[in-house]
């Protein structure tokens, strides 16, 4: 297996003075600063459905290979016909899909054809049977009929030596049939990302368990695996570590061994019980982000042992929405997937809001039946029903434009970030 270098120690690393950093230069810097971290490996095409490319699939051979008949019905050459009635007589013999006609038919005669069959020698057009009589050893049709009519061509859907998709290509289950088509028995693929997530905090308790004074449940870690999941890479659930730097320590060390990135949420910041921001500051490293988003702002990036930590926020909304913005398009590079630039569409505005210019905005938002936009009735972060109630995300750049009912806004469906 060939297994790519390690991240650089300062991939994270911002430019010196650099206070509050914008949502697009803070992508521009993870794109330019991530690299793939897994190893390739070897895959059938037909099991390649959900992996990325570690290599541009290049056909290894035409597709049809051979010219063939579109139909049943008789093949000869166009030269012989002409228009009004044509008479034909029948060489003996036929061709059928995987048994070819072996000999060669002379120009002025025709031969039985059926449908994949590949074209005989000295043919090269096929009327189909329902426009044929066949009397005597002879057939009979009208003309004239256009050349090569009913044939498919020797590589018309694909020639040998044509790049099919790209490195970086992650592959759809209905790119296969193109993958085997055109000849590829296996393709060289990253093996999945391991995406390891922790979540910290004294207060938060396992889903459905009971709950005591000023404790809640554990939203973010289930949340988190399943959209690490959807994403196609491999969820590796590191459970979850109460605010003790030295159990916090042990899992990052565990998992170091593990996975090839992580996903936190919570104690990434800079308070007393913040011992992950701590722990990579002192023995790892670290760097922390003040991103003009909203939700979200701080965010901890950094290094354990050589892996990439994801520091989001702890609240479950805010975590969410910042693990769709950076997380998604993150993980895919450093999987191996080339870039991806969540694609919105500009509809109109179903709400008014009055903002201040300075940070970006993501805000809840579904499309409802009208064609308009509709946004969450309540910008609360804590506010997980939102997340249910929405389909998608507004996104309202930093320039702090009002908007009114109608204007248009960018909607970005959650399909926009490979959900």
């Amino acid at each position: 297996m060939v297994r790519p270098p390690r991240l650089r120690v300062d991939c994270f690393a911002l430019p010196p003075g650099v206070q509050w950093t914008s949502v697009e230069d803070a992508l521009m810097h993870l794109k330019a600063n991530l690299a793939p971290v897994t190893v390739v490996e070897r895959v059938p095409a037909g099991r390649a459905a959900g992996r990325i490319l570690a290599a541009p699939a290049i056909a290894a051979r035409d597709n049809p290979p051979a010219a063939n008949a579109a139909v049943d019905g008789y093949a000869f050459a166009h030269a012989a016909t002409g228009e009004g009635d044509n008479i034909l007589p029948l060489v003996p013999g036929r061709a059928a899909a995987g048994v070819p006609f072996t000999g060669w038919v002379p120009e002025g005669h025709a031969v039985r054809i059926l449908t994949g069959a590949v074209l005989p020698e000295g043919t090269d057009t096929v009327e189909m049977q329902e426009n044929v009589t066949v009397e005597e050893g002879r057939i009979a049709f009208r003309g004239p009929v256009r050349h090569g009519v009913n044939v498919r061509r020797k590589g018309e859907d694909v020639t040998r030596g044509k790049v099919l998709f790209p490195a970086g290509t992650r592959l759809r289950f209905n790119d296969i049939p193109l993958l085997v088509a055109a000849g590829l028995g296996e393709v060289p693929v990253f093996a999945r990302l391991r995406v390891g997530v922790l979540s910290t905090g004294d207060e938060l308790k396992a889903p459905g368990s009971p709950l005591g004074p000023g404790q809640i449940h554990d939203i973010n870690r289930p949340m988190l695996l399943t959209l690490v999941e959807r994403w196609g890479h491999e969820a590796v659930d590191l459970g979850h570590a109460p605010d003790r730097r030295e159990v916090v320590e042990a899992l990052l060390d565990r998992a170091a061994g593990e996975v090839d990135a992580i996903l936190t949420s919570g104690g990434a910041s800079a308070g007393d019980e913040d011992h992950l921001s701590a722990l990579l500051r002192e023995k790892g490293q670290r760097h922390i982000w003040r991103i003009a988003i909203k939700p979200g702002r701080p965010l901890a990036f950094g290094l354990w042992q050589g892996v990439p930590v994801f520091g989001l926020p702890g609240n479950p909304v805010a975590a969410f929405v910042c693990a769709l913005v950076f997380g998604y398009p993150a993980l895919a590079r450093l999987a191996g997937g080339t870039w991806p630039r969540p694609e919105g569409s500009l509809l109109p505005a179903a709400f008014a809001k009055r903002r201040k210019a300075g940070r970006s905005e993501f805000l809840r938002a579904r499309l409802g039946a009208d064609g308009r936009v509709q946004v969450f009735r309540s910008e609360g972060s804590g506010l997980v029903s939102g997340l249910s109630w929405a389909n998608g995300l507004v996104h309202l750049p930093s320039e702090g434009n009002d908007i009114a009912p109608g204007d248009p806004v960018n909607f970005l469906p959650w399909s926009a970030f490979g959900l």
